[in-house]
């Protein structure tokens, strides 16, 4: 069996986002968004028990074995750190690591456009990161926080399960709780967090109704909140915000949601052309006034095109970003269809 520092040193030189451990086959890398099996043996029950016994401490073993999956994070001095998720699958132990870069990227190293600064200046309001699975969310978070970090005095406090990157305190005293370990759930954290002088508020993710309504009310009270979530686009990601509350509150979310929503940062990892990694695509929704009536009056229909008119507020819709990759021959033509939001206005775009 190859020894577990082995293997993710052998993941980071193959530039590998994620480790994936199972009984009966070997270990397997995702390079460039796709699944590669590494020459190794097939891994056994206790193989895979042993990985978890080796990077574990003894308390999150202990919850593996009682509740049957649990987060972590783990560091190889100058190598990286690695966000893993164990669980158990058919009765054994199966693993997926996410390799975090060793350093936080800047902006330009995304290859962001400028607008993305002007966010960072903005003091109050909710501001949400999203995207798929495996977009690039957490490090996109990590780049806005580290550049709130360098730019203004004052204090930083993120809700994390698990804590993925470790910040320095710059010109900002970062504060990172992990929930489980340094509060118990993610609204106690939360209603915590109004009590501790953040000029800045991230959340991990916004998990439930419970976090989302603490999330909106906090920064509708004038703090600058960050938070992630699975949707992808800006419209997408406001019917998300609002859907999952009932019925008879929806009314007043959406009104909340209005004043307190400021931007949505919406991206997809594509393979670039050459094969030599992925390049992100991303939608910038700045919440305008147009766009805060269309959410107050719940027309959410209309927030694509607003955003689509909204280019001098440095806004673009995703499908505008992927066209502008595969123009730029970036991306294949093939990607760009495969990864669009909307097909139709993908081939517009392109014809542009």
């Amino acid at each position: 069996m190859i020894g577990l520092d082995q293997l993710l040193r052998l993941a980071v030189k193959h530039k590998a986002s994620d480790i994936h451990i199972t009984v009966g086959r070997p270990p397997a890398f995702r390079i460039n968004g796709r699944m590669r099996t590494i020459p190794a043996e097939k891994l056994s029950e206790e193989d895979t028990r042993r990985y978890a016994r080796e990077c574990l401490s003894n308390e999150k073993y202990e919850q593996l074995l009682s509740l049957g999956e649990v987060d972590y994070t783990i560091s190889i001095p100058g190598i990286s750190r690695f966000r893993l998720n164990a669980f158990f699958q058919k009765g054994n132990i199966a693993m997926a690591f996410r390799v975090l870069p060793s350093k936080i990227p800047t902006f330009e190293e995304l290859g962001f456009p400028p607008v993305i600064k002007d966010i960072c200046k903005i003091r109050e309001g909710l501001i949400l990161v999203t995207g798929p699975t495996g977009s690039g969310k957490s490090t996109t978070m990590a780049s806005i926080i580290d550049e709130i970090n360098s730019t203004i005095d004052g204090h930083i406090l993120t809700l994390e399960d698990p804590i993925e990157f470790v910040f320095d305190h710059k010109r900002c005293i970062v504060n990172q709780r992990e929930i489980g370990k340094d509060s118990k759930t993610y609204a106690n954290a939360l209603r915590a967090s109004l009590r501790e002088d953040p000029d800045v508020i991230f959340i991990g993710e916004m998990r439930d109704i419970e976090s989302i309504g603490i999330a909106v009310t906090a920064a509708e009270t004038g703090n600058l909140v960050f938070s992630t979530l699975h949707t992808l686009g800006g419209a997408k990601t406001i019917d998300r915000l609002i859907d999952v509350f009932p019925p008879d509150q929806q009314q007043q979310i959406r009104t909340q949601v209005a004043g307190a929503l400021k931007a949505v940062i919406s991206q997809r990892l594509i393979p670039k052309a050459d094969n030599t990694g992925r390049i992100a695509a991303i939608e910038i929704m700045i919440v305008t006034p147009a766009i805060s009536n269309l959410i107050r009056e719940g027309k959410i229909a209309g927030i694509n095109s607003a955003i689509q008119t909204g280019v001098n507020y440095g806004m673009q819709l995703l499908d505008k970003s992927i066209a502008d990759l595969c123009k730029k021959g970036e991306i294949s033509k093939e990607n760009a269809y495969l990864y669009c939001a909307d097909k139709g206005m993908l081939r517009r775009f392109l014809d542009e």
